[in-house]
């Protein structure tokens, strides 16, 4: 008979140190040690509508290494090593070509095109990453987005020294000469500013 009682005992003072643990799960101060769902709020308001007449023709695509050290007087020197993915964007402005940039003489028409300019070149954030940091202490954010401002302008450079301005000009050619023969029936001729 004691041990039921005993059993009875040690079963009922689980059942309610279950419900008891029940109750302090659910109370309204366990929530503030509990992750709550995010709440995000957005305002948009459209600020500004801008034409668009830049005729995209080539893009290239870069991947980087990048290592990037901040020098410190006293401390060991901040570094980061990242790996990038960026793409610059040639193309051609035809908001800027005027009424005396067409010239027509008998069967022949010649269209002056402004030059062609790298309109884009930024790092694709998704497809790159920070591979490591040292030594950054409290500084680490800072060094990673100076590393990545640096990135984005090596990315314009690359893309000028790979030749970006040549395959627009030549993209440019190979795919308005046609369309404009097409359209007026006269030979056309393709100069650049």
């Amino acid at each position: 008979m004691n041990r039921l009682i005993r059993l009875g005992f040690w079963g009922l003072l689980v059942v309610g140190l279950l419900a008891v643990w029940e109750q302090v799960r659910t109370a309204p101060f366990m929530a503030r040690f509990t992750r709550q769902p995010d709440q995000t709020t957005h305002s948009v308001v459209l600020e500004r509508v801008t034409a668009l007449g830049k005729l995209e023709l080539v893009r290239y695509t870069f991947k980087d290494i990048v290592e990037h050290e901040q020098v410190n007087t006293i401390l060991p020197n901040s570094r980061a090593v990242l790996i990038i993915e960026g793409e610059a964007v040639g193309c051609v402005d035809l908001t800027k070509i005027t009424p005396d940039d067409v010239i027509t003489q008998g069967d022949s028409l010649t269209l002056r095109l402004p030059a062609p300019e790298v309109c884009v070149w930024k790092i694709n954030h998704q497809r790159s990453r920070v591979y490591d940091t040292q030594y950054t202490f409290l500084n680490e954010a800072q060094l990673v987005s100076d590393a990545y401002r640096r990135a984005e302008a090596q990315v314009k450079a690359s893309a000028l020294q790979s030749g970006i301005l040549g395959q627009t000009r030549q993209n440019a050619v190979t795919l308005l000469r046609p369309l404009l023969g097409q359209l007026t029936k006269k030979r056309v001729g393709l100069v650049f500013r």
